[in-house]
């Protein structure tokens, strides 16, 4: 029978054993997105997923191994969109278009739940050490694709050669995050768009100096 890996705990996983832990999962990113994680119980997380308690503990330990799981695949949803759009991203005018998706999706639900990314890090970060390093991997990663766009600048000419590409790709990441958290208490997506609307116009600034 084909097995699959069970990257929670080492262990070989058939299809069905394999399909049963993805459903875990998907309900426990849904609950822990829209609710938080401190708020989601594995009892939540059980019902959510039509699962028994006793497969939810056949796949993980406890809340932490969840949750890290949970990281892992919103993670892996963040890097994927974030890879695709700023691959597109070779001019100022393209910077702004990967800042306008970012802002319409968000408005979808009014600002309401924030980056996935960045509520899973202000709530494990402090007592859970292994989901902060990967949560700071998959932020690298982020910072690094925003700075592969900003080099594509500098290639075409839209940014001077001089330009601190990585200290600006930095700040980019870090508009964007606080934009998500002012949107998210503000339940309006304004105060996300300025914010990155500010730190673009700094990065054209610099082009025509």
């Amino acid at each position: 029978m084909t097995t699959v890996a069970d990257s929670a705990k080492g262990k070989r996983l058939t299809p069905r054993g394999a399909k049963t832990r993805s459903r875990i999962v998907d309900a426990a990113a849904d609950l822990m997105y829209m609710r938080g994680v401190g708020a989601t119980s594995l009892e939540d997380v059980v019902a959510a997923s039509g699962v028994s308690k006793s497969q939810l503990y056949h796949h993980f330990a406890g809340k932490d191994e969840v949750v890290r799981a949970v990281i892992d695949l919103m993670g892996e949803r963040v890097i994927l969109r974030e890879r695709d759009a700023l691959g597109r991203v070779s001019t100022i005018a393209g910077l702004r278009r990967w800042r306008d998706a970012l802002v319409q999706g968000n408005a979808l639900r009014h600002g309401a739940y924030g980056c996935a990314l960045g509520s899973f890090a202000s709530e494990v970060s402090d007592h859970d050490d292994v989901a902060r390093r990967a949560l700071v991997a998959l932020f690298d990663e982020w910072r690094r694709l925003l700075a592969a766009a900003l080099h594509r600048l500098q290639e075409n000419g839209a940014l001077p050669e001089d330009a601190p590409v990585d200290e600006l790709a930095i700040g980019l990441l870090g508009a964007l995050q606080g934009g998500y958290v002012l949107a998210q208490n503000a339940r309006d997506v304004a105060p996300m768009a300025t914010s990155i609307d500010m730190a673009i116009a700094h990065i054209a600034s610099l082009s025509r100096r």
